[in-house]
């Protein structure tokens, strides 16, 4: 199949060069001039699709060449951008970054090769000023078929980049697409984890037209958007999912739970579930008459003293867990089921405490192998997988192996044949088989009480 999908990636030199920034201010101008706007990012991020998803009214997803294969990937963005006027993809990290030091395997580039997509560098100027044209003459050269075709300045002056935008365009022959001056006022805080959450972000609307106002002044959308149209169409082979009766998903969304993939979810909704969001912060007990429950990750550390003061739902999970209820819990969604985080009593129906290591802990992507049949696949089977946390569990589990590309390996989650539980997140795109285990042990408990 063939998609005309307009589309430009927003690269970036490294992490904090203000990439996020200037995807949220182009997402928020494009927007506010009325088009229908598509929002992806490469990698396993949680928070930034956030972002994206408050500016453009509707779900960002992720594009991961760790987790998809490349036909998967390119028909995940024909999907989300269908109907769309344009797309951003937001790159992760460096352009370059892939997920071991000296290879590009996973990385922003390769997203922009496999996908075919015109590239937009984005470069902090912060500190630097001749040597910002080394910095770019270093990306467009280290990979031959870079298809970077454009640079876009953050935090410089309007003088600077003046004259810095005659010489990128002389020198190298691709474009200067503006710049964003220092906003002091719109910066957005960072955390452990990545940035501070959208939701918890004070006045983001307010911040977010103060960018989109700063980007029309100062960045060549028209130019943007006539680079996007040129991008070449997308060729994919439509990915297909079983079709079943419907179940009904209790999934926990607040400010304590809110990493999932979205396109994880809207896999179990094209199978034909029925996804009731609840809160484990603020709503008493589960929902009713509900066949699984989806603990996804987030920060329940940051938010412990009230989750464990809320006894009725810490109750109410326990019960729906000891009747058997089907359950993925992953990463804050297993801290919430053990015994406490921190000083604070959870659900207790693991064994086990969490703790602050201080640091990152067994982070990066992985290759989950189940050790016994469970939940979600049988004994043997793979899916690829992404740890990222400081908080680890006296017990983190033993029944799944956790191995990175370069060998480490260590045992991780706690499964039975209704339950996932573990540090550990995944993408039902990553192994579709794994989305069927989980439905199909939700149908079983749909039809034990007919």
């Amino acid at each position: 199949m063939e998609a005309k999908i307009p589309r430009i990636l927003l690269a970036g030199t490294s992490s904090g060069c203000g990439k996020t920034t200037v995807t949220c201010a182009v997402l928020q101008a494009l927007v506010n001039r009325g088009l229908k706007t598509g929002a992806f990012k490469c990698g396993p991020d949680y928070i930034d699709p956030m972002f994206h998803s408050r500016i453009i009214g509707a779900k960002s997803a992720n594009l991961d060449l760790y987790f998809f294969r490349e036909n998967t990937l390119r028909y995940l963005l024909a999907k989300n951008a269908e109907a769309q006027d344009v797309s951003i993809i937001e790159g992760v990290m460096g352009y370059y970054d892939g997920m071991g030091l000296t290879t590009t395997r996973a990385s922003s580039y390769e997203v922009a090769k496999i996908t075919d997509s015109p590239v937009v560098l984005v470069v902090s100027a912060k500190g630097a000023s001749l040597s910002i044209l080394a910095t770019i003459q270093g990306f467009l050269t280290f990979c031959p078929d870079s298809n970077i075709q454009g640079v876009i300045l953050n935090q410089i002056s309007p003088m600077t980049y003046a004259a810095l935008a005659k010489e990128i365009e002389t020198r190298f022959g691709i474009r200067a697409y503006g710049y964003l001056p220092k906003m002091a006022d719109c910066a957005l805080e960072s955390r452990h984890l990545g940035l501070v959450t959208a939701a918890e972000v004070e006045n983001l609307r307010g911040k977010l037209q103060v960018m989109a106002a700063q980007a029309e002044k100062t960045i060549d959308l028209d130019g943007l958007l006539k680079l996007a149209e040129s991008a070449n169409p997308v060729l994919y082979e439509k990915v297909s999912l079983s079709c079943k009766e419907p179940v009904r998903i209790a999934v926990a969304r607040d400010n304590a739970f809110c990493f999932y993939y979205e396109d994880s979810l809207e896999a179990l909704k094209d199978m034909g579930a029925v996804l009731i969001n609840f809160s484990p912060l603020n709503d008493e007990t589960l929902p009713e008459n509900i066949h699984g429950l989806y603990l996804g990750g987030g920060y329940p550390e940051l938010y412990a003293e009230k989750l464990s003061k809320n006894t009725s739902m810490r109750r109410s999970v326990c019960t729906a867990l000891d009747q058997e209820i089907p359950c993925i819990a992953e990463c804050g969604g297993f801290m919430y089921l053990t015994e406490s985080i921190g000083e604070y009593p959870m659900v207790g129906y693991l064994s086990g405490s969490c703790f602050d290591t201080g640091k990152l802990t067994r982070f990066g992507y992985v290759k989950l192998r189940a050790k016994t049949d469970n939940l979600l696949c049988k004994a043997g089977e793979e899916i690829p997988g992404h740890e990222f946390h400081h908080w680890d569990c006296t017990r983190p589990g033993t029944d799944f192996t956790a191995t990175k590309s370069t060998g480490k390996a260590w045992d991780c989650a706690v499964v039975t044949d209704r339950l996932y539980a573990g540090y550990p997140h995944f993408h039902f795109y990553g192994n579709p088989a794994f989305l069927e285990g989980f439905y199909d042990t939700c149908l079983k408990e749909k039809h034990s009480h007919d």
